[in-house]
Order: C-alpha cells, then sequence, then structure tokens
C-alpha cells in the first residue's frame, strides 16, 4: 500500500471530516469471492488482481491486472494530483484519480522500476533499464510531462554491476542516489554480492561515490536540507561518512557496530544505530558542529523513527521480526527513556508509529547535551562474559578484540603532536639519558687521542653513520631500524601535503621516537 494512502486511511478513521477529496485505496486480490489470481498472456483476458478504492465512499475505481510481483504498487505524489503505475515496458501517469484513461506515457523498452519525487510541481521521476546482453544498466531522470525526443531526459547515468537498484530522491528533488546490487560478489568478497553508490543531479551532473572501506552498503539517507547525505558502509564494524553534492567526504564517523542512519526532520541531528543482528547500539551526533551528542543502547529494536518534532525518538520491538519481548520506548535525543511500554507476554505489537503532522509545525531548537530528566529507571544493560574453559578461569583475563575500530576523524592523533610525557616518563627518560652519557664518557676515556666529530646542524636526526660493529645479528638490526625510520619520513611528507593517512600508518608515526632511541643505543654500543 502506497505510504501516503496509509496516512489518509488512517486520517479517515479517526476524523472523516478531514478528508476532502476522494482517495483511492489499493488492494490486491480478486474482487469477487471465490476468483482465483491468476493472469493471461495478454490484457485481454484473465480475472483482475489489483483495485483501487475510494476510501471515503468505498468504492471501487478501477481494476487492472497485474502480472508481476516486483514493483507492481501504484505511486502517488505527494499533493495526490498524480499517480504512476509500472505496465510492460511503460510507466502510465494518471491525472486526479481519473482512471479510465492515462494523462501521459513513459515508454522505454524493459523498464524496470520508477520512483517519483517527492517535492511538488514540476513532477520529476526516475526510471531504471536494467542491462541486457553485454550493454550496461542505465537511470534516467524525466521531467513531468515531457518525455518525448532524444534530448527530453534531463540527467542519464549509466553502469555495470547491477541486478537491482534503490533509487532515493532528495526532498527538493533536484538529485538522485542509486545504490545498485549485485546477488552474486564474483570476487567471492561477500556472500551478499556487490554493491556501488551512483549520483545523479537533474543539472545533468553524475558521478561514482567512492566509499574508502570495501564491503555492503548498509544504508544511505539524505539529509532533509537536500545538501549532503550520509552512508553507512564496509565490512564490519562498518564506517559512516557525510558526502556533500560534489560527493567529497565531509566528515569522517570512523567505524562502529552500525547499519542504519537517521536524520532528524530539521537534519542537525544524525542517529547511527546497529540493529537487527547489532545489539541496538546507537551514536546521536550534532552534525552541525560534528559532535557526539550521547550513545543510547536500544537492544532488541526493530522499529526507529523521528518525532516530527525533531527532539524525540522512538524504538520498538515488533512482531512477527521477534514475537518475544515486544513494547516501545520514546526517547530524547541526549539518551534519557521518558516512556516506555511493555506489551503482556500473551500479545504482540505489530506496528507503532508516530502522528504525522506537516512541516513546518514545530520549529528548530537549539541542541543540548545535558541529559533530559525522566521518571522512568534507568536499565543498566547486561553485559555478557565471554566463555572461558576451565583451564583458564582462574588465570587474568586478557583483553583482545576481533576489530580496531577507527575514532571519527575529529578524534584522531595527529601525526606530529605527541603527549606530554608522565613524570614516571620523564623520570626514565633522564636515568637513560644519563647511562647514554656515561657510556659515551667511557669510550672518550678508551680512546683519548680519537676525539669524536661532530655532526653537522643540517644532518638529519635519524642520519646515522654507516660504520659496522662486526656482529652481523646488530647490523641487521640496524639496518632494519633505518627501513623503518625511512618509511616514517616518508609518512610525515604525505601527511603535510594533506593526505588523510590509516590508523596503523599515524600508528607507525607515534613509534618514530622509540625507534631513535633504539638505534642511538645500538649503535653506542658499536
Amino acid at each position: 500500500m502506497d505510504h501516503h494512502i496509509l496516512q489518509k486511511a488512517q486520517c479517515f478513521q479517526e476524523n472523516p471530516e478531514k478528508i476532502a477529496k476522494p482517495v483511492p485505496l489499493v488492494r490486491m486480490g480478486p474482487c469477487l469471492p471465490g476468483a482465483t489470481e491468476k493472469t493471461s498472456k495478454d490484457d485481454t483476458a484473465g480475472i483482475p488482481n489489483l483495485q483501487l478504492y475510494d476510501v471515503k465512499t468505498g468504492m471501487c475505481l478501477k481494476s487492472f491486472i497485474q502480472k508481476k510481483m516486483q514493483n507492481w504498487c501504484p505511486s502517488w505524489s505527494e499533493d495526490e494530483t498524480l499517480c504512476a503505475r509500472n505496465v510492460n515496458n511503460e510507466v502510465h501517469f494518471f491525472e486526479n484519480n481519473n482512471f479510465n484513461t492515462f494523462a501521459n506515457k513513459l515508454h522505454l523498452k524493459k523498464i524496470n522500476d520508477f520512483v517519483l519525487s517527492p517535492a511538488l510541481q514540476p513532477y520529476k521521476v526516475a526510471v531504471y533499464v536494467p542491462g541486457s546482453k553485454g550493454a550496461p544498466s542505465f537511470v534516467r531522470l524525466y521531467q513531468y510531462p515531457n518525455f518525448d525526443g532524444p534530448h527530453a531526459a534531463l540527467a542519464n547515468k549509466s553502469f555495470f554491476k547491477a541486478d537491482k537498484v534503490t533509487m532515493l530522491w532528495n526532498k527538493k528533488a533536484t538529485a538522485v542516489l542509486v545504490i545498485a546490487s549485485t546477488d552474486v560478489d564474483k570476487t567471492g568478497a561477500s556472500y551478499y554480492g556487490e554493491q556501488t553508490l551512483h549520483y545523479i543531479a537533474t543539472n545533468g551532473e553524475s558521478a561514482v561515490v567512492q566509499l574508502p572501506k570495501n564491503g555492503p552498503i548498509y544504508d544511505v539517507v539524505w539529509n532533509s536540507s537536500s545538501t549532503e547525505f550520509c552512508a553507512v558502509y564496509g565490512f564490519m564494524p562498518a564506517k559512516a561518512t557525510i558526502f556533500n553534492l560534489k560527493c567529497d567526504p565531509v566528515f569522517d564517523f570512523g567505524t562502529g557496530p552500525r547499519n542504519a542512519a537517521y536524520y532528524s526532520p530539521h537534519g542537525h541531528i544524525l542517529v547511527l544505530a546497529g540493529f537487527g543482528n547489532l545489539r541496538g547500539q546507537m551514536e546521536v551526533w550534532d552534525v552541525k558542529n560534528y559532535k557526539l551528542i550521547s550513545k543510547p543502547v536500544a537492544s532488541d529494536s526493530t522499529y526507529f523513527a523521528w518525532c516530527p518534532d525533531g527532539e524525540h525518538i522512538l524504538t520498538a520491538t515488533c512482531a512477527p521480526r521477534l514475537r518475544v519481548n515486544n513494547g516501545y520506548k520514546i526517547w530524547h535525543y541526549t539518551g534519557a527513556v521518558l516512556h516506555k511500554y511493555d506489551v503482556p507476554s500473551t500479545a504482540e505489537l505489530w506496528q507503532v508509529s508516530w502522528q504525522p503532522f506537516l512541516d513546518g509545525i514545530f520549529p528548530e531548537k537549539a541542541i543540548t547535551y545535558q541529559a533530559v530528566s525522566s521518571d522512568v529507571p534507568s536499565e543498566e544493560p547486561k553485559v555478557a562474559t565471554a566463555y572461558r574453559p576451565p583451564a583458564l578461569r582462574n588465570k587474568p583475563v586478557t583483553n583482545s578484540k576481533l576489530h580496531e575500530e577507527e575514532p571519527p576523524q575529529n578524534m584522531k592523533p595527529q601525526p606530529g603532536n605527541e603527549k606530554p610525557l608522565s613524570k614516571t616518563a620523564l623520570k626514565n627518560q633522564r636515568k637513560h639519558e644519563a647511562k647514554k652519557a656515561a657510556k659515551q664518557e667511557a669510550r672518550s676515556d678508551k680512546s683519548p687521542d680519537t676525539a669524536p666529530t661532530p655532526a653537522p646542524q643540517s644532518t638529519p636526526r635519524n642520519t646515522v653513520s654507516q660504520s659496522t660493529s662486526g656482529d652481523p645479528e646488530i647490523d641487521r638490526k640496524i639496518k632494519n631500524l633505518k627501513k623503518k625510520l625511512k618509511a616514517i619520513e616518508q609518512l610525515k611528507e604525505q601527511a603535510a601535503t594533506g593526505k588523510q593517512l590509516e590508523k596503523n600508518q599515524l600508528a607507525k608515526i607515534q613509534k618514530e621516537k622509540a625507534l631513535l632511541q633504539e638505534l642511538e643505543d645500538l649503535e653506542l654500543g658499536i
């Protein structure tokens, strides 16, 4: 059933006088009792299995024969004056809910799917045609009703590796994001196939969104401002990144246990969450200042929705996804649970939703980072301990992780910014320097006629002499240390040019001081 029809049907049940015009209700299945849903090979025979009803009067407005199980549902514009339906190689458009004859049609050979833009007039439509016989798949954007002529399309983007696509319009209907998916990943890297993300704008621009981490694309969502979008992608722990309309990364949230993203209605708060087979951890971010607000946990949640006021969040555990511990919670975005309802064990919760409101009813409020007060007692999340075999239960626990999580980009250590040493570290450093000076003095006493040659001021710190110790093992260690220090210098030069380094590369730079110290110790013993 169309999303807008669901809203109107609910509104009619509560207040019938709110509906000022007939609104169709979609029903799949035979009208007559005992009729079957079989269809014929042509439109001249068979029993209609798709009906459109007027919700106000209950009258059946039109019946169609629907052959395909995929992409069968008609789609309405937001003002419900335009309806579109996929029929064989065409998209039929009906105006003012008059279904006796279509007002316009878009003809493309082997058209598979279409999506109407959410904005009001002029209406736009995105259509997808899968590739065949070596030809690429493509998505085209049109403005209704300009469908004829070789230059009628506003934009066109072709691509390979696409068995199916998901098309996402932004709120202003200026661009579409296309998630292209294959059923099988021929490289064998993923059991769930391969995904790529494409950007298409109504001004003709298009691009492939370059995702820094390999793996599936879990979620892509537009900001309500229509100027940026967030993608959650990559093998677990998944990365999350905000991109602008040039498909350049704006902010990287690092990695974590997440597979979904939800912008607030005003677009100033973003929730990154891990539901389904993940533990329900959420990260609430202020996306204007890129600051973390809270990290609540909504375990076993199957549903998430922002309240239209942009301050409250609804999470729920519903059947049939989960048939136990059904219920819902209302949160404040700062992490406080304001209301909780648990369904009795003998019942099931099937659906829960916010009351809809028009845009602009609730003004945007300033973001607060202090958790609001709540009368609902807080629940401490149960910490599951790992299984330990009997032979290890009386021994100290060693902390280990399967994956190292990458912090957000504004929390990564910057190359060259070393942390201040503690008092103990300073004390040990002085002892080490004194010991080194004593060794140097002892060497001077043994060879008084040989004066050490001072190194020139322009010599880099990690430049060492080419003398050998006579011990092959020590020479090998010195050679390896020089190699590591040279690689660190190259990484520092890359960072100075503005290149973003990986976590393991930053860790190498932080080890430079220890490597220099080890090299000096080995050379002093030569």
